[in-house]
């Protein structure tokens, strides 16, 4: 029987140090309010749970054009109103023992960056990718204070270098240098703390810097935006990588110039519901969309499937761009979104901690979902490949020129996303097929020859 990987909610459990535990082998937590979580309670009860947006992860009326928001959410379940005795905690791997979800090791062994061992196991695998050379930019809104701290814990728990003023910094992205303001709703740091984890996990040789945005307005990202571009620019070439996003907007294309820098390579999350969302419909951004992970109840990794709530589609105002002509029959003249995935649903997402910048403290654990997971993920990727593009559109035609290489991309076959009236089918909803597709784009990476 398989693990059910494929549900349409996401994911994300809170567990702090005294709450989570094993009863009759399934591990269980103890009660955990709303509150507790830090985050405005937009929440849906699904009867076995409820589904929480972070507030920072909801489209507001009014936004696009102007601000955005991030790409993860929440689920807590009931077994979080059961208390149940601490379970053992590994000295290296996941937190807790008894679940499937994701680490950097199994991330590791997915995507070949490590030699493959057959199933993958987050529960046993302690090797992690020793790749990774010079910068990786993050943009993010406001100010994460524990980012140091629970990185720290984050790579001792998993076996990665410590970070230190040489492999980690937080820059203020503002005028002036003025630390921001810290998010009155939590839910940004929480990006914050998924986006540093996921570079720094998968690209642990490689620098990452942290670029905090004044605030969530466009103006404040794009200002923030240019300064990860310099930084990376100056260290010769890496990527920056965005997990936030808004609906598209008349005039967005006026704005690619803020994702042109040479040297620089941007990724962007594609989006945690149907259609194209802004930057990831940029010709000047990879956009990266978001897979499943699908394995036996022992945890046996078998494939990915798409996500079906992972965005994408065609835009509504970017033409297309020439490293997509080999798609004109499926897209037609405009931009089509992702270009690539990964691992984004949240119910096979993947450990983070996050700490006092979330409201809580030191060692509280969460699984974590979205685009905006894999967003930092193949951006870091694409760093441990070392061919380091001059721009963008330079890396978009690597990825495309390798389009249907078994050895070079996953091909992801399974699953739904959509709808899409693109590419409908009778069902209202778009297949994961061979080849390019809008759940998945080319795949998911196989290694770093295609990149």
């Amino acid at each position: 029987m398989l693990l059910n990987m494929e549900k349409a909610f996401v994911t994300l459990l809170l567990m702090t140090g005294t709450a989570l535990a094993q009863a009759n082998g399934t591990p269980v937590a103890s009660a955990v309010t709303l509150h507790d979580l830090k985050i405005t309670p937009n929440s849906t009860n699904t009867g076995e749970g409820q589904v929480v947006i972070p507030d920072s992860s909801l489209p507001k009326a009014g936004d696009a054009g102007q601000r955005a928001h991030t790409n993860y959410r929440v689920f807590v379940p009931k077994a979080l109103a059961q208390p149940r005795p601490l379970a053992a905690k590994p000295t290296v791997g996941p937190p807790f023992s008894g679940y499937f979800n994701e680490t950097p090791s199994s991330l590791a062994c997915i995507y070949a960056l490590v030699p493959v061992t057959a199933g993958c196991d987050p529960n046993t695998l302690t090797t992690v990718s020793s790749r990774g050379s010079r910068v990786i930019a993050i943009v993010d809104a406001y100010h994460y204070p524990s980012a140091m701290d629970d990185l720290t814990l984050f790579s001792t728990q998993f076996g990665l270098p410590a970070p230190n003023a040489s492999n980690f910094q937080v820059v203020y992205g503002t005028p002036g240098n003025v630390q921001p303001p810290t998010d009155p709703t939590f839910g940004w740091e929480g990006e914050e703390a998924l986006d540093i984890e996921m570079a720094h996990a998968m690209a642990p040789n490689a620098k990452v810097i942290l670029v905090e945005a004044a605030s969530n307005n466009n103006s404040d990202l794009l200002y923030a935006e240019d300064v990860a571009s310099g930084l990376v620019a100056a260290a010769n070439g890496g990527e920056v990588t965005n997990s936030w996003g808004e609906s598209e907007f008349s005039g967005q294309t006026a704005l690619d110039t803020h994702f042109s820098t040479a040297k620089v390579v941007y990724f962007a999350a594609a989006g945690d519901s149907p259609g194209v969302i802004w930057p990831s419909s940029s010709t000047n951004v990879v956009a990266v969309g978001g897979t499943s992970t699908s394995r036996w109840l022992n945890g046996y990794f078998l494939w990915e499937s798409s996500w079906v709530d992972g965005g994408g589609g065609v835009s509504a105002f970017v033409p297309r761009k020439t490293f997509q002509n080999g798609l004109i029959s499926r897209i037609g003249v405009w931009r089509a979104t992702p270009d690539i995935a990964a691992d984004a649903n949240p119910d096979t997402g993947v450990w983070v901690t996050c700490g006092v910048g979330c409201g809580g403290s030191l060692g509280d654990w969460y699984i974590y979902g979205g685009t905006s997971v894999a967003s930092p993920l193949v951006a870091s990727i694409v760093n441990d490949a070392g061919h380091f593009a001059t721009s963008t559109n330079a890396e978009l035609l690597t990825i495309y020129a390798n389009l249907g290489w078994p050895t070079r991309f996953n091909d992801v076959t399974r699953g739904v996303c959509g709808p899409y009236l693109a590419f409908p089918t009778t069902a209202g909803v778009a297949p994961s097929t061979a080849g390019w597709d809008f759940c998945t784009g080319v795949g998911s990476p196989n290694g770093l020859n295609g990149l």
